[in-house]
């Protein structure tokens, strides 16, 4: 791609011929820091499962919803793990539009989101962006773009969207949750969203979606909500617990259909007394 069609929002060190799962899913939800490679694949993925694009959807209301019932608790600090591209409903533009001085910190691994992260919040000194590892609690929490606009002191909601469904059990998922809980002073909140099913209700046509996902855009874990619930130890589960997504919170009736109570996926968030 020649330099003049590359946008004043794409880092010059960022391939813009080569697709990112970070401007795959920038697309998905309707956002506009995405290149035709990106929509391609995400064209591609969205053939082989339709579905994918409102199971997407429903996480990213759900992060909406969470920020939104975090803001009308007084919460005012927000860190955001495996937050992608700050697209289309991002947390710093909920919790700011409330309050101007709401801070947030993205963490995400991928070069690709970060740098463009930081190109799209280039002079908001209220959002910091970090890249490392979330699955490396200790190495998130002493940085300094955490250190430096986290107050430890005042309650801090921990977001993990649609992240921990990518963290396999060998890398001790629990740990990650307890971890963060451990770091956070009392008051402060826990918002997650995973890809799930309750026990005994097993479809075999979700392995096939599944290993679709897994082929064309990353590795994925189901869990049970049983499995859910346990990375809330040591919080109390704000009602109605783990809830399929579109059933937490409903802010109206568009956000639940026929298809609700059986929504492949789960939403929930608990307070740390």
């Amino acid at each position: 791609m020649e330099h003049a069609d590359r946008p004043a929002w794409a880092p010059g060190d960022v391939d813009l011929g080569r697709p990112s799962i970070a401007r795959v899913y920038d697309y998905w939800l309707g956002g506009a820091h995405n290149f035709a490679v990106d929509r391609a694949v995400g064209d591609k993925v969205l053939g082989d499962v339709p579905v994918l694009k409102n199971v997407i959807l429903n996480h990213r209301a759900f992060l909406r919803r969470a920020v939104r019932y975090l803001l009308a608790r007084g919460i005012r600090q927000f860190l955001d793990l495996g937050s992608g591209i700050p697209t289309v409903g991002n947390v710093h533009e909920i919790a700011q539009a409330v309050d101007p001085t709401a801070k947030v910190v993205y963490v995400d691994i991928d070069p690709v989101a970060v740098a463009h992260s930081r190109a799209i919040l280039t002079g908001n000194e209220s959002v910091a962006v970090l890249q490392t590892d979330v699955r490396d609690a200790r190495g998130v929490l002493k940085s300094p773009e955490v250190r430096d606009l986290l107050d430890f002191d005042r309650p801090i909601a921990v977001l993990m969207v649609a992240l921990l469904h990518f963290v396999p059990d060998s890398d001790d998922p629990g740990g990650i949750v307890a971890a963060y809980r451990d770091a956070i002073p009392p008051g402060s909140y826990l918002a997650l969203s995973h890809a799930g099913y309750e026990e005994g209700e097993w479809d075999p046509a979700w392995d096939e979606a599944k290993g679709v996902y897994n082929r064309g855009v990353s590795e994925m874990t189901y869990r049970t909500k049983r499995e859910l619930e346990a990375f809330f130890a040591g919080f109390d589960l704000v009602e109605p617990g783990v809830a399929r997504l579109p059933l937490w919170h409903p802010e109206s009736p568009d956000d639940v259909d026929g298809n609700s109570a059986h929504f492949l996926g789960f939403g929930a968030m608990g307070r740390k007394p």
